[in-house]
């Protein structure tokens, strides 16, 4: 996907990491009809992508997100219909179902505004750091919305627990990013000079490790939510039972035996 040129998002590749920023820095990068269906479609043909390992979303001058655009979405949202409203709504859940399942860890690097579907971006990221300035609000009731949106009401909680979750989703209000260290939602915290070089730090450390076994991981992190304990243990037993039959799990054994560090392949 190195020569992926995608029209509302900058999209550039650094190794194997593939890196994303959302565009508009001058309206705090809002989302738009077009640019969340590139999205959706990008993270979709991801799946197939032999050369992308991790995936940074980035932070584009001092902000992350701000969500859906007023005037390019929230505008035309009044005067849809609901056959057309159903429409909108499955495609931004489908926007999140293929971060899901792309197959790839995605690492989020949050400054400044993160709010509405933006934070929900943060959110279905496998990882995310942020600055001290990083306000996150998962903003939906304060424009008339249930806060149950694009999985919020799934997710969230299991992220920072159901009472705080339950607080953010009804009140509206931004989680500061003390709050949201405290309570796992980041990471780490970087200040914002370092936010962009320990997020590919970082991704580069999860793309220089298996990257096949990573993808088996991230499956198993999303499929398990809904098995019991018995059948997680079971889907586990037979998850690293494919991963013992890699060459990566061969090469680690024969880099422990000569004591050497093990450069990992991804087969």
């Amino acid at each position: 996907m190195k020569d992926l040129k995608p029209e509302h998002f900058s999209w550039e590749m650094d190794g194997r990491v593939a890196i994303i920023n959302l565009l508009r820095p001058e309206r705090k990068n809002p989302l738009t009809f077009e640019s969340y269906a590139e999205l959706r479609d990008t993270f979709r043909q991801m799946v197939y992508a032999d050369d992308v390992d991790v995936v940074v979303f980035k932070s584009n001058g001092g902000n992350f997100c701000s969500g859906g655009d007023v005037h390019d979405i929230i505008g035309p949202l009044v005067n849809m219909d609901m056959k057309q409203l159903l429409a909108f709504t499955r495609m931004t859940g489908d926007l999140v179902k293929a971060m899901l399942y792309c197959g790839k860890p995605i690492i989020s690097a949050i400054d400044g505004v993160c709010v509405g579907a933006g934070a929900i971006i943060a959110m279905c990221s496998d990882l995310r750091l942020a600055t001290p300035e990083a306000k996150t609000a998962f903003l939906f009731t304060r424009v008339g919305l249930a806060g149950c949106d694009m999985g919020a009401c799934a997710m969230l909680p299991r992220i920072i627990g159901q009472g705080r979750a339950a607080e953010l989703l009804y009140t509206g209000r931004s989680m500061s990013a003390e709050e949201g260290a405290n309570w796992g939602f980041f990471n780490a915290l970087h200040s914002a000079d370092e936010l962009e070089t320990a997020a590919i730090k970082m991704a580069q450390r999860i793309a220089s490790g298996p990257t096949f076994a990573h993808g088996i991981t991230k499956t198993q992190l999303n499929q398990e939510w809904n098995m019991s304990l018995d059948q997680a243990i079971e889907a586990e037993a037979q998850a690293q039972a494919i991963c013992m039959q890699t060459q990566d799990f061969e090469r680690a054994y024969n880099a422990f035996v000569k004591k050497e560090k093990p450069v990992f392949e991804g087969d």
